[in-house]
């Protein structure tokens, strides 16, 4: 974060391209924009925007009280998937003379670009607006220069024709765009796939993420991409089985499909008398929404490098979740699950775009806290594990 004087510095001078001054403390509209806009880092200055709360137009402070739900307003834009991929920010409060000064510090992204409600601002000097064809190319072309994760990554040796375009453009779009933009889009599929982070300009081929979420075969090139389902009949693998199943191809369909199967062929409806009473008491064996975020989770975070898949096995009395790749980046057995690190941030954008999840870091605390509300014991998570992730979830069987 910037000192006090680098502060006092940027409030007597004009602004530029890294800083954006206002007195509104409740404009989330501006603070998200500028936000996104400096974390795209059009001009390519790879230090960081500032977003200055409590000054005026002329440069002088209004005597603003900084509040800690002020505060909290800000830091939400860190998580709660309005901005993505998230974005790397620090806010802090300064008092000073003639009044308070919030600063949110915003590091410019290396997945560019981002997106504020699915459209991408950018700032060139004192001027913020939604970026064009031209700018929105660049920073396409900086992602594939700076891209670190492996969805990222071009898929080489795959074509648009590996591609269902059709799940693309009738599925995926209206869902990731929207419609007043989407109606005045008129680019190219290339441009608009890679300014959604699933085709590389620079290898002129989809991405891994492009792969996986649309691909007609995304085990062709990515072995390891599904996920084997087996209800066993007891409490042991080596127990007998009565239904495997594979999810296979594109996650845009297969988690609509698994989202399904959960509801249909995993929650149980069981009714229980209590204190002799005639009457019955109804609950669920697990409630739904938990076993879809650990199941949900496990696609995202998953190392898609590896040639294992995600197991997702059924016994009598819990459900297993593992995936290949254990706990990633900033991300250790102390500070899970408070903290949060993406393996895949262009999955993990898509699968929010499609609905599957709601806000960013707080997936698998609400999963624990659904488990409590619905009577299931806490699940046990196995994160010492450097190459897997597991979660046994235990059914509530009274």
């Amino acid at each position: 974060m910037i000192s006090r004087e680098q502060l006092i510095n940027f409030i007597s001078n004009p602004e530029d391209d890294r800083i954006e001054k206002t007195e509104s403390t409740t404009d989330s509209q501006k603070f998200g924009e500028a936000i996104c806009s400096f974390a795209n880092d059009l001009p390519n200055h790879n230090k960081p925007g500032y977003l200055i709360i409590g000054v005026k137009k002329d440069n002088l402070l209004n005597g603003l009280m900084v509040t800690e739900p002020l505060l909290q307003l800000l830091m939400d834009f860190r998580n709660d998937g309005r901005i993505v991929p998230p974005p790397a920010i620090t806010v802090a409060r300064f008092i000073l003379p003639d009044g308070d000064v919030a600063v949110v510090e915003v590091q410019p992204s290396t997945l560019p670009p981002v997106k504020f409600k699915h459209q991408i601002y950018i700032r060139i000097g004192p001027r913020r607006g939604v970026a064009n064809e031209q700018e929105e190319r660049i920073l396409n072309e900086k992602r594939s220069t700076n891209a670190r994760t492996y969805d990222a990554f071009p898929c080489l040796g795959s074509t648009m024709n590996d591609l269902s375009m059709e799940i693309f453009r009738t599925v995926y779009l209206p869902n990731a765009i929207d419609g007043e933009t989407l109606k005045a889009n008129n680019r190219e599929s290339v441009n608009q796939l890679a300014s959604l982070q699933f085709y590389d300009i620079k290898h002129n081929c989809p991405t891994v993420a492009g792969i996986l979420m649309f691909g007609i075969n995304p085990m062709h090139f990515l072995p390891g991409a599904y996920i084997q389902y087996i209800r066993f009949k007891g409490t042991s693998v080596t127990d007998e089985f009565d239904l495997e199943k594979k999810f296979s191809g594109d996650l845009t369909t297969q988690m609509k499909v698994l989202d399904e199967f959960i509801n249909a062929q995993i929650i149980k409806t069981k009714a229980v008398r209590k204190n002799k009473s005639i009457q019955e008491e109804y609950f669920n064996n697990y409630p739904a929404w938990a076993i879809r975020e650990f199941l949900f989770n496990a696609i995202i975070h998953r190392d898609y490098q590896s040639n294992s898949f995600v197991k997702f096995y059924e016994f009598e009395n819990c459900i297993e979740i593992t995936n290949p790749g254990g706990l990633y980046g900033l991300v250790t057995p102390e500070n899970f699950p408070r903290v949060n690190d993406y393996r895949n941030p262009a999955l993990a954008e898509a699968v929010k775009n499609l609905g599957y999840v709601n806000r960013f870091n707080i997936g698998i605390l609400r999963a624990q806290e659904e488990l409590k509300k619905n009577g299931n014991n806490p699940p046990d998570l196995i994160i010492n594990d450097r190459y897997t992730f597991s979660v046994k979830i235990f059914a509530r069987i009274s």
